[in-house]
């Protein structure tokens, strides 16, 4: 039973009815008094019952005599991630998400995600993962399992802690294995979706396959990798940069085993470093971008996310950088897969 269907229930229906409702979906216990457009009308809880009998109201009496009025509750679209932060301090478990006519249409559950991030999602699983054969052979590497899980099942969960439930999959080899698996997505409560290259169209050219994007922005993920990147800081550093393109980025440290010397054009010594450690930025394979950036990608051509990039520097658009601080293993090699099952063990998702 979807979350809207186990925490609406329409104004008609008896007390009795809402209080087995109720105690059927503890710990969860709160329905939304709707009428037949699932407009909200109210809230009802056990402690709403409880005080209606005490003011000497029966189980004959109307549910809408017991209800909390004007709720809070989110509309689409018009929210931000620091509203919901509060909400979620202030200990609201249960919050319905509305249209803008004001009928429900999805439920945030603190208990089961962590907030709503306004975009869509495309994973990347097209690849045949040469590098890890003979595991590829029959199965598609995104399906390769981590600890008895897909690894591309870990970023499809993650995506929905955030929010994310409009979710595209970008496939080609062995496609049709990933489409049995996660068929629409209903049973994650998300929908998924499915576009299929006829032809080789690089890292980011398959996007404009997809039909429709719901929201102004979008998350490009390569699905092989495993990582517990804070989605939420991700897309607020995006937002408050007011950037067109963001890059999640790991760090690679080169530690030079002798002492540099730094020079002038003139070859005049300027510094000396001693063994120094340089640090480098290194592409992460997850990105976040104005959905007006899809215009730059030229329509069934091989294009990869860094000849994207070329083209929004050369714009004179705004790309940023956003370090994953937590952690991330891009699983390309069997030493990378065997790495992998061992990590696991140890990381919290």
């Amino acid at each position: 039973m979807s979350d809207i269907a186990k925490h609406c229930i329409n104004q008609k229906e008896s007390v009795k009815t809402a209080l087995g409702r109720l105690n059927d979906i503890a710990p969860d216990s709160i329905l939304f008094v709707v009428d037949e457009n699932n407009f909200l009308i109210g809230s009802l809880t056990d402690g709403d019952l409880r005080r209606g009998f005490i003011d000497n109201l029966g189980f004959d009496d109307s549910i809408l005599l017991f209800i909390q009025k004007n709720p809070i509750s989110i509309r689409l679209n018009d929210y931000n991630l620091e509203q919901l932060k509060e909400y979620k301090d202030l200990d609201y478990k249960i919050i319905p998400i509305l249209d803008q006519s004001g009928s429900i249409i999805d439920i945030l559950n603190f208990r089961n995600q962590r907030t709503i991030i306004p975009v869509d999602a495309i994973l990347m699983a097209g690849g045949e993962g040469k590098r890890l054969m003979p595991l590829t052979k029959t199965t598609p590497k995104p399906l390769l399992r981590i600890n008895d899980k897909p690894i591309i099942e870990y970023n499809i969960d993650r995506l929905i802690q955030y929010g994310i439930k409009n979710i595209n999959i970008s496939i080609n080899y062995l496609g049709h294995q990933l489409v049995e698996y996660f068929k629409d997505g209903s049973d994650r409560e998300s929908i998924i979706k499915y576009v299929r290259e006829d032809k080789p169209l690089g890292t980011v050219g398959s996007i404009l396959l997809v039909e429709n994007f719901k929201f102004d922005s979008i998350l490009i993920m390569n699905s092989d990798l495993l990582t517990n990147i804070d989605l939420a800081d991700f897309y607020t550093e995006f937002l408050n940069a007011d950037a067109d393109m963001a890059v999640a980025t790991t760090s690679y440290y080169v530690d030079v085993p002798y002492a540099v010397l730094e020079v002038n054009d003139q070859n005049q010594v300027c510094s000396l470093k001693e063994k120094p450690r340089y640090a480098y930025y290194s592409n992460a394979g997850i990105y976040l971008l104005k959905k007006s950036i899809l215009d730059m990608i030229p329509e069934s051509t091989f294009f990869d996310i860094t000849d994207l990039m070329e083209v929004i520097l050369k714009s004179e658009k705004k790309i940023i950088t956003f370090p994953i601080t937590g952690y991330w293993l891009d699983i390309g090699k069997h030493e990378d897969f065997k790495k992998a099952q061992e990590d696991i063990k140890h990381i919290n998702f």
